[in-house]
């Protein structure tokens, strides 16, 4: 095998390997006579088809076969020899060459080779949280207005109300709906009716009919109201307050704590925040050793393969959330090529450190984190169950485990200083 390497950008490499067609027929030959022990044919006894038959009713099949393993296997040995990292699957072309050999060209990006990773310098900030009694009674709160009854009452709706109405709205001369009125809810301050739109319903009792200009923002579910201004009219069909349940036996129970009441509640609820703290914890101090190490490596050249693709998952993952949300869906990876370009050049530099530094998944954090996972469903012993027949789901898992390793590695050998926040402030979205 003849192997030559050529370097056609900073990270893109053109690999020509040549190696003899013999390799082809050799592996031909071996796959019919394995046909020729197995495979069952009409008019010939198991064992017994002639091996024209087998070049007449399978060749072409097997040939594309034997050429793709081939190619494979010289690939990878190709890889070593050259000591090469490729970043994702290559484009291969191949053709016959002089003296019945085969030649392809695989052209791929490389994974950039980096001096040891020093974070010595990095200025890291551990987040540290706890759970107080306060927060578990605010969970309880929540718990109660997750279980809330709606009441219809005969008043002026007010803040946390639920406004069940009816709407049409005008822009550029075109309505919608273009007949009759759309029928929708929202519950007043809740965030999710934008704020022009609630001022027009605040106030109104069950009848009442109101109207107004209304700026409709850009991201709005209906294209022709997107961004525009509209004259609106909106009709209240009903008010209804929420009736929060007590807290007593039987509002324990339906959380499946059958005894131990509210002593044993109030600790199944606490061990669910420490959970959520321990994970946000983790996180947050993840972002800022991430975001400290992108800082220094600012420059680090990453594989354009590699950002394109992930740029692509963004604009599924945001089209997905748009149509549950009701959104209109964004269209061009473009938009996100910045944030991954961001996400492939950490995943550069954590994968590097693990490299350097010999990092390889802990089997007892491996466990720890699938029992975690697994404890937030109803049958936890089914998940464990479902990740052990799942090699994907278990090397996926095992990354997790790696990178939050490299995490751990970074900050132990950074500069640290400690940030105290509360479980509020905490759980709050970063910025």
């Amino acid at each position: 095998m003849q192997v030559s390497l050529e370097s056609v950008g900073k990270l893109e490499r053109k690999l020509t390997v040549r190696f003899p067609a013999a390799q082809v027929e050799t592996r031909v030959r071996a796959r019919i006579a394995e046909l020729g022990r197995t495979v069952r044919i009409k008019g010939f006894r198991p064992g017994k088809v002639p091996s024209r038959v087998l070049e007449q009713r399978f060749g072409a099949q097997v040939r594309n076969e034997a050429m793709s393993d081939a190619i494979s296997s010289s690939y990878q040995e190709a890889l070593r020899q050259q000591n090469l990292r490729p970043a994702m699957a290559p484009s291969i072309s191949a053709r016959a060459a002089e003296g019945n050999e085969i030649e392809y060209v695989a052209t791929f990006e490389v994974v950039p080779e980096l001096p040891p990773v020093d974070v010595s310098g990095l200025q890291v900030v551990r987040t540290v949280s706890a759970v107080e009694e306060a927060d578990v009674d605010r969970m309880i709160d929540t718990l109660r207005q997750q279980r809330r009854q709606w009441q219809v009452v005969e008043r002026a709706a007010a803040a946390g109300d639920m406004v069940i109405f009816e709407y049409a709205a005008t822009a550029d001369g075109q309505r919608h709906p273009a007949e009759g009125f759309e029928r929708a809810g929202t519950i007043l301050g809740a965030g999710a009716l934008f704020a022009e739109f609630e001022s027009v319903l605040a106030g109104a009792a069950a009848g009442e009919s109101r109207s107004g200009s209304v700026q409709f923002p850009p991201n709005f579910r209906e294209a022709s109201l997107a961004g525009k201004s509209a004259a609106v009219e909106a009709k209240v069909v009903r008010v209804q307050h929420a009736v929060l349940p007590e807290v007593d036996d039987a509002f324990i129970a339906s959380f499946g704590v059958r005894e131990g009441g509210m002593e044993k509640f109030r600790a199944d609820v606490r061990a669910n925040l420490e959970r959520e703290l321990n994970a946000a914890v983790r996180g947050r101090t993840k972002a800022d050793a991430v975001s400290k190490l992108l800082a220094a490596w600012a420059d680090l050249e990453v594989p354009r393969s590699l950002v394109e693709t992930e740029a692509r998952a963004l604009l599924q993952q945001a089209q997905q959330n748009a149509q549950r949300a009701g959104v209109q869906p964004p269209q061009d990876a473009s938009l996100f090529a910045a944030d991954a370009e961001s996400r492939v050049r950490a995943f550069v530099l954590l994968s590097e450190i693990a490299r350097q530094n010999q990092i390889v998944p802990d089997a007892r954090r491996v466990n720890e984190m699938l029992a975690t996972i697994a404890s937030t469903y109803e049958e936890p012993e089914k998940v464990v169950e479902l990740y052990a027949r799942d090699a994907e789901l278990m090397s996926t898992l095992r990354n997790r485990v790696v990178e939050d390793q490299v995490v751990d590695w970074v900050v132990e050998h950074a500069k640290v200083s400690e940030q105290r926040l509360s479980f509020a402030d905490l759980m709050q979205p970063q910025g």
